[in-house]
């Protein structure tokens, strides 16, 4: 009997052993008083929306400068056409807000490859007659300042310019006509470029360069320079030699991100069109936050998404804000330094 008291004094004690010091212990992983950290969030563009961006082609002729709206697209592409003369495309998400888009000029083939990559509802006046032949087969969404003129566009008649450099749009209008016509407004592809709210440390990547200065030569014609500010960490961009400005607000563009590459070149057809040999793949230079380094990039058909990577294949963290994509021929020039 003494023997199954004591095993029972034992265990009891066992169980009791710390009893009624509960407040010596020391408090492990107190959390209560830590602040809470949200994850950061990409602001450029919603991660989450599965709406189609709208792609509008914006001319570049000198004598259609400056150009206007551009300070909202989440990205651009320019692209030479012919004699040497580039355009642009500029990318908006369906909550932008511009009040003056433009000018806006006519659709070129190469352009088209783009605007499926991106998914995109097109919105262009006029184009070539390989262009409308291209845009009858692929059925795009879009809309043509030839047909809705009056609808959806505008001309702005105090400018001193020639016709062809006068006409504009604006968000409300765009996002008018897309209702009107009934165009698809969602998608399920993803963006192209893969976003991050990280900074994004380009000086401890393979090749990278220190990157203020970028001189970028399309032609006798078009010359593209951007400028690095260090307190602001984005692009100021030029065009020959000038302040490349907006119309409405006199503000110099600016940008994040600059990804340049050259493809070849060649005339269509004996015509003055130029076709671009950017299927399949090549080298080219991904820039931000004062560096550059060397990436490839893939595309392997025109609808596909042309995707880039670093040199260890892995594809790019771009950083959180707007991005130019040049593509330049592989006769033009890149200068950093």
């Amino acid at each position: 009997m003494k023997k199954k008291i004591s095993i029972f004094l034992l265990v009891l004690s066992l169980l009791c052993t710390g009893c009624g010091k509960e407040e010596n212990k020391p408090i492990e992983n107190n959390k209560e008083n830590e602040p809470i950290v949200e994850p950061k969030e990409v602001q450029i563009v919603d991660l989450n929306s599965n709406e189609r961006p709208i792609a509008v082609m914006i001319n570049t002729h000198k004598d259609a400068r400056p150009q206007s709206g551009l300070s909202d697209a989440y990205m651009i592409y320019e692209i030479m056409v012919e004699g040497g003369i580039t355009r642009m495309m500029a990318l908006y998400t369906q909550d932008f807000d511009e009040e003056k888009i433009g000018s806006i000029r006519s659709s070129r083939h190469n352009y088209l490859d783009y605007v499926l990559e991106n998914d995109a509802i097109y919105i262009h006046w006029g184009g070539s007659d390989v262009a409308y032949n291209h845009l009858a087969e692929l059925k795009l969404d879009r809309i043509d300042g030839m047909v809705y003129g009056g609808k959806y566009f505008t001309t702005d008649k105090t400018l001193k310019r020639s016709l062809e450099h006068t006409r504009f749009s604006s968000s409300e209008l765009i996002k008018q006509g897309i209702e009107k016509l009934k165009l698809r407004t969602t998608t399920d592809r993803d963006y192209l470029l893969n976003y991050t709210a990280d900074v994004v440390d380009l000086s401890k990547k393979d090749g990278s360069k220190v990157a203020n200065n970028i001189t970028l030569k399309y032609s006798n014609y078009q010359t593209v320079g951007y400028e690095y500010n260090s307190d602001e960490k984005v692009y100021y961009r030029s065009m020959s030699g000038q302040k490349h400005t907006d119309l409405v607000t006199g503000e110099q563009y600016h940008f994040k991100n600059i990804i340049a590459y050259s493809v070849k070149y060649n005339s269509l057809n004996g015509t003055k069109l130029q076709d671009l040999q950017n299927i399949g793949s090549g080298e080219g230079v991904y820039i931000t936050n004062g560096y550059s380094v060397p990436i490839k990039w893939t595309k392997k058909d025109r609808k596909s998404q042309t995707i880039y990577t670093y040199l260890d294949g892995t594809e790019i963290d771009v950083s959180d804000g707007n991005t130019f994509i040049q593509i330049y021929p592989t006769t033009g020039e890149l200068k950093i330094s």
